[in-house]
């Protein structure tokens, strides 16, 4: 079957040599059962190769199930994937067949399989090198024939590198990688997927397809798209209805793509970071206590510069800001309580007056780690998915650390 065949049937849309390439490999890996790991960022539609890859093999007359690795809790995620047996936790009130039990002879799909908790990953990493496997609660190995395809959008060697994967694990699955290339690699599809989502909306609203002038199709082929597909899609269906003139304007169509500066996600795995974007709670932490480190070094300088009482004063009035930002931005005492500490007797000698007993700050990492949680679920009444995305850590990793900290 040709790759422009494939196309045809599983709806696939462009003309770009790194696509081809991507259907070329899936077609040709396809008759064996060699496991594939399917490489891409998100919204680029890693979903459709999995399936071209089922439905051309040998196993397209049997099961084939998707599963989001990174939608399930850890907490279930090994009976998901291998069942369980009556009684084996609070809930399992009968027994359950697991996906790998379910899609014996058939074909597998791990989206987001770098969301694997490493327990799940040694489990997994049994399945690939023996076809074995063990359900919740139970002592009986049982078989499987499974032909195994993972797709994820992180870098998984950094993953690896970071202890977040297994090395072994990245090799078995990673037999043969398939690269799906990103929407600003492959310019010359834009425009084609973009009339074909126009002509789609068009006939499902029933209503006059959309167009886009010289400057609108130059800045939609210029544009980065951080979303690839995904965006481009929604895009052109917030166009089809908002926009009464069916023909749009680069200067219309700028209003819906917002402006992007960042790093790609998830942010946890990715090399560089600034001052905006880390890579692990743990580096937010750490900024923390450098800025408090900065502070109290701009505090030490001012203090030093006190020799004698008769600089005192001087010292105070060329510097207030400083010594009430620190107080101020420290949680200690307002800025109009650091004005009341210093005074003056009656011969105009300064002097500092404690007004307010000081406590030394834990720098404990785990301290502020759980302060930064509390006020974070706090902030949002409880909301872990919200809170998660405040912090800049995923919703698993908050409901980790929460069992952690004992913070229920």
């Amino acid at each position: 079957m040709d790759i422009q065949t494939i196309k045809q049937r599983f709806g696939i849309i462009g003309v770009s040599s790194k696509l081809n390439r991507a259907i070329d490999i899936a077609t040709q890996v396809a008759s064996t059962d060699l496991s594939v790991l399917i490489m891409g960022e998100s919204g680029t539609g890693k979903e459709t190769f999995p399936q071209i890859i089922h439905q051309l093999s040998p196993r397209k007359h049997n099961n084939y199930i998707a599963v989001n690795c990174g939608a399930i809790p850890e907490g279930t995620i090994d009976s998901e994937l291998f069942g369980h047996e009556k009684g084996s936790f609070t809930g399992a009130h009968d027994q359950r067949k697991g996906y790998f039990e379910v899609a014996d002879k058939g074909t597998i799909f791990l989206d987001e399989v770098a969301e694997l908790p490493l327990s799940t990953q040694v489990r997994l990493l049994r399945v690939l090198e023996s076809g074995e496997f063990l359900k919740v609660g139970s002592s009986k190995t049982q078989k499987t024939d499974v032909r195994i395809v993972a797709a994820t959008n992180i870098d998984v060697l950094k993953a690896v590198h970071d202890g977040k994967f297994r090395e072994d694990l990245y090799y078995r699955l990673n037999t043969v990688p398939i690269h799906i290339p990103p929407l600003r690699e492959r310019k010359e599809d834009i425009i084609l997927l973009f009339k074909k989502f126009a002509q789609d909306f068009s006939e499902k609203y029933r209503m006059p397809p959309i167009k886009l002038d010289d400057s609108a199709n130059e800045l939609i082929y210029n544009y980065r798209w951080p979303g690839n597909i995904r965006q481009l899609k929604n895009v052109t269906e917030q166009l089809s209805i908002i926009e009464q003139s069916r023909l749009i304007t680069g200067v219309e169509l700028k209003q819906y793509l917002p402006i992007y500066e960042g790093q790609k996600l998830p942010a946890l795995y990715k090399d560089s970071v600034d001052s905006q974007t880390f890579s692990s709670e743990r580096e937010i932490l750490y900024k923390i206590l450098f800025d408090m480190k900065k502070d109290m070094n701009d505090l030490k300088r001012v203090v030093n510069g006190i020799v004698n009482k008769d600089e005192i004063h001087k010292t105070y009035v060329e510097n207030p800001d400083i010594i009430n930002s620190f107080y101020e931005k420290n949680g200690f005492i307002e800025s109009k309580q650091a004005e009341k500490e210093f005074e003056y007797d009656t011969e105009n000698n300064f002097q500092i007056q404690d007004t307010e007993e000081f406590v030394e700050e834990s720098l404990s990492i785990m301290d502020k780690e759980i302060e930064l949680i509390k006020k974070a679920l706090d902030k949002h009444k409880g909301k872990r998915k919200a809170a998660a995305v405040d912090l800049g850590i995923s919703e698993r990793t908050l409901y980790r650390k929460i069992k952690e900290y004992d913070l229920e």
